[in-house]
């Protein structure tokens, strides 16, 4: 009886075990990118975003994620990575293919008054 019981709770260790190791191998990871204060932070990603009413703002970003605007036609002026590397969301892709680097301050002197933006990402 003592052999039964054992091998049954072997095989229990074993399929709980497999399911650990799916669950782990499979999960994807949590993004979290929150907006914060830029005062003083060179750090942070910081994104000059030009409004409908042409008000600029900063926004400024930590943590890997994406991050959506909701309002039609906000414009991008500036990009500012600090210690990421980014992405923009606009014409319907993530711009440029190959994220801006840390430390890179991204600009459109082609476009001064700066490009649609609809969404931006840290990756």
């Amino acid at each position: 009886m003592k052999r039964i019981a054992k091998r049954a709770v072997l095989a229990a260790l074993a399929s709980i075990a497999a399911t650990a190791s799916l669950t782990v191998a499979t999960s994807t990871p949590a993004y979290a990118i929150n907006e914060v204060p830029c005062a003083g932070r060179t750090d942070f990603l910081r994104a000059t975003i030009h409004q409908t009413n042409h008000r600029s703002a900063d926004y400024c970003y930590a943590n890997a994620g994406t991050d959506y605007y909701a309002m039609p036609h906000w414009w991008v002026t500036r990009i500012s990575t600090g210690n990421n590397r980014v992405q923009w969301l606009g014409d319907g892709r993530w711009q440029p293919d190959q994220p801006i680097p840390q430390y890179t301050v991204f600009t459109w002197p082609n476009h001064p008054g700066g490009v649609r933006i609809d969404g931006i990402r840290i990756l």
